[in-house]
Parts: structure tokens; sequence; C-alpha cells
């Protein structure tokens, strides 16, 4: 994970050279650095990137397929502690989707204010019933907050895969650009907002606007993880 602070826009990648899956250390570094930027007041937007392929993946299968209960519930609710984080946090954050983005990282694409993806064949989506999973609650709320009505089933249910334009009409996505332009245009959406937002306007209309689902996000992780005896 590296930063750079661009003006008032704090950009945050993630690469491991392979397909950033989140693992608990990762989630926790990145919640870190998510408060960290929120309380500092020379922040007003944050970005998140990933590596030239792909924006995130799901979580670490090598958890998954442990087999060990609380390790992978002490995994999934950092996953969506952050996710949550993210949705109410109190500066804007905007994804910069540079490459495909499943599982988890589709989820994280939901939990942030705007999204630029590439304008390609990308594969974006839930792909959670095909591998022989079930979305978690939090998982599900933030879903049916943020994609299209119209999609939200085959999204969900129907683990259907879209490609870039496919995932603007699914909500996964705000637009799209040449992949090489993604980042630079987040960046220019994240300035933008950091420029003609009030802060503290913000952080409370996020407050009263995202509230409800903000508490019901934050009980469905409580209890997965009161599930799993943690």
């Amino acid at each position: 994970m590296t930063t750079e602070q661009i003006d008032n826009v704090l950009c945050i990648s993630v690469d491991d050279g392979r397909a950033n899956a989140f693992s608990t250390p990762l989630l926790v570094a990145l919640s870190e650095e998510l408060a960290q930027a929120e309380a500092d007041p020379n922040i007003g937007a944050v970005v998140l990137s990933g590596n030239d392929k792909i924006f995130f993946a799901g979580f670490d299968l090598d958890v998954i397929n442990s087999g060990d209960p609380k390790a992978i519930t002490e995994m999934t609710t950092a996953g969506g502690a952050f996710i949550r984080q993210v949705y109410g946090a109190s500066v804007p954050v905007v994804a910069a989707s540079t490459g495909h983005a499943v599982a988890a990282g589709a989820l994280l694409l939901c939990g942030c204010d705007y999204r630029v993806g590439v304008d390609g064949p990308v594969k974006i989506g839930l792909n959670e019933v095909a591998i022989a999973l079930t979305l978690p609650k939090w998982a599900l709320l933030i879903a049916s907050e943020r994609l299209s009505k119209r999609y939200l089933q085959i999204a969900v249910a129907n683990a259907q895969i879209f490609d870039g334009r496919g995932a603007v009409d699914a909500g996964f996505l705000d637009e799209v650009a040449a992949s090489d332009q993604v980042t630079a245009r987040a960046i220019e959406v994240a300035q933008g907002l950091a420029e003609q937002l009030d802060a503290k306007a913000y952080a409370s209309t996020v407050r009263a606007l995202r509230g409800d689902l903000l508490s019901q996000m934050d009980a469905a992780i409580a209890a997965d993880r009161a599930a799993a005896g943690l």
C-alpha cells in the first residue's frame, strides 16, 4: 500500500503484484489510513486505486478455504467494517477501478461516493453464488442500496459479471475512461468534490442520508462476529 497527497486529495494505492485480495492485515491498514485522512483538515477527498489489472478481488481464498470459522469471520467482518467506513466517511471517497473488481472488490465500489472504471472488457460483479458462497447481510445491505434495482437480482442472486459499461448500468460504476486515464480522472473528480463541497455540511449530510443503513451494517457485522465467538 502506498499513499500520495496531491493538493487536498489523498491517493491510496494497493498493488500486491497479484489480485489485490483482501486480507485482515490489509483491511486494517486501509482502515487506519482512511481514518487518518478523515482527521486531517488538509485532506478534502480520498482516491482508492488498485494495480494495472485489478482494483480489488475478493477475500483471501487461502483463509476462506482454511475451514477456520473464526479466521474467516475476522477477515470478512473486517471487510464489511472497512466498506462501511468508506460509505460513512466524513470526506468523499472516489474509486479508481483500474481493472477487474469482483466479490469484495465490487462491494467496495458500492461503498465509494463516485466510481471511475475502465471502458473495456474488465470483469466487475458479485460472483459469490457462482463459487458456492453466500453474501453476508452487511454485503446485501450495501449492494441493495447502491445497485440499480433493475439489475439487483441478476447482479446478486444470479452472480452476473459486467464489463465496464455494463457496470455503469448496473450501478457498480459511475463512469468509464480509457484504462490509462482512470486514475487521473478519479483524482480530477476527487479534487472537484474537495473544492466544491463544504466539509462540515458533507459530513453531516452523510450522517443524515446514510445513517440508517450504516447502523444496519454495524449491527449485521456485530452479529456475524458474535456468532463466531469474536
